[in-house]
């Protein structure tokens, strides 16, 4: 375990752990485990984790591309179906002539009824449809007390075709980038071609987030998979780092996603 934890940052051990612990359940009790929904840095974790043994994984999100996935781990004999993901999408019904509700306002109403956000998936909006991905042991509790966003009333109809998803109109870009360091200051500086002292007023401000959460040390140091969103500048997506130049800089692949909020 110690060798494991040295590849990772020390706030990220207790997952570690966890997925750890899942990976002797699936071996010792011969049983599927089914993760909560993950974000992608979490589920690099459980792969590197699991490694190249006898436990198989298996990830869905329902949505084309989704951010957000549940994960199975399953002993070799396991045959895999797509209902054991567990993953139900409502599509929000709502008085789309008075109001337009933005990402924000759904986040915030599910959040305020105790929905813990390792229940839900991605949360898609395309013009006035919004869908929602939910793990299934909360959808029931879900349905009775998520009844208003933004102050209007709002109702949650099951989407059983796939067809009828919400596709992403997302596009991202790859980039090759040369830096000194994986420092998060650094790496912003690079990626948007700003100084050093403009990336860390950023980060100081509280204007970045690291997989999800505000960072505000701008020596964080950054890590394959790690997700970065800046206000005003779009959403990072750390990729491979490939190795140091003969001037000892850092390779590092990233992708770019624009006026990301």
């Amino acid at each position: 375990m110690e060798a494991l934890f040295q590849h990772f940052r020390k706030e990220e051990q207790g997952f570690i752990e966890q997925v750890s612990g899942w990976l002797i359940d699936v071996e010792d009790r011969y049983t599927p485990k089914l993760t909560d929904f993950l974000d992608p840095r979490q589920r690099f974790i459980v792969q590197s984790v699991v490694g190249a043994g006898d436990v198989k994984m298996a990830e869905s999100g329902l949505f084309d591309d989704a951010e957000r996935k549940r994960m199975l781990l399953y002993p070799d004999y396991y045959e895999l179906q797509p209902e054991d993901f567990g993953i139900t999408v409502f599509e929000l019904s709502y008085p789309v002539k008075f109001v337009t509700l933005k990402h924000p306002d759904i986040l915030g109403s599910m959040m305020s009824i105790g929905l813990d956000r390792s229940k839900y998936g991605d949360i898609r909006i395309e013009g006035q449809r919004i869908q929602i991905a939910v793990a299934d042991e909360v959808k029931s509790y879900l349905q009775a007390n998520f009844t208003t966003a933004a102050k209007v009333k709002v109702h949650l109809e099951e989407v059983t075709d796939p067809e009828d998803l919400i596709g992403t109109s997302e596009e991202w870009t790859d980039e090759s980038h040369t830096v000194s360091s994986l420092r998060l200051d650094t790496v912003i500086s690079s990626v948007y071609n700003i100084s050093r002292q403009k990336a860390s007023a950023l980060i100081n401000g509280g204007k970045v987030k690291v997989n999800w959460t505000v960072q505000e040390q701008p020596s964080f140091e950054l890590n394959e998979s790690d997700i970065l969103s800046s206000r005003g500048y779009g959403r990072i997506k750390i990729g491979m780092i490939e190795g140091r130049t003969k001037k000892d800089k850092i390779r590092l692949q990233i992708g770019r996603l624009e006026n990301a909020k």
